[in-house]
């Protein structure tokens, strides 16, 4: 989690991008969720992959 949280990117409101798989077998799905949503930031799934905006700011899908 330390290390996810400790991105550059994350300090500068950016986005940080791990495998699904990685995240469930480390931290946990659950605990991951609660963390992000704990620093209020957003986060999306695809692909296998956690995209997660770091930052409050409204996020748009376009399809």
């Amino acid at each position: 989690m330390i290390q996810i949280f400790s991105a550059r990117s994350v300090a500068e409101g950016g986005i940080v991008r791990r495998k699904v798989g990685d995240v469930e077998r480390m931290i946990g799905r659950d605990r991951f969720l609660r963390e992000v949503r704990r620093r209020g930031f957003r986060v999306a799934e695809n692909a296998g992959q956690f995209i997660v905006f770091c930052n409050q700011d409204p996020v748009r899908l376009w399809e």
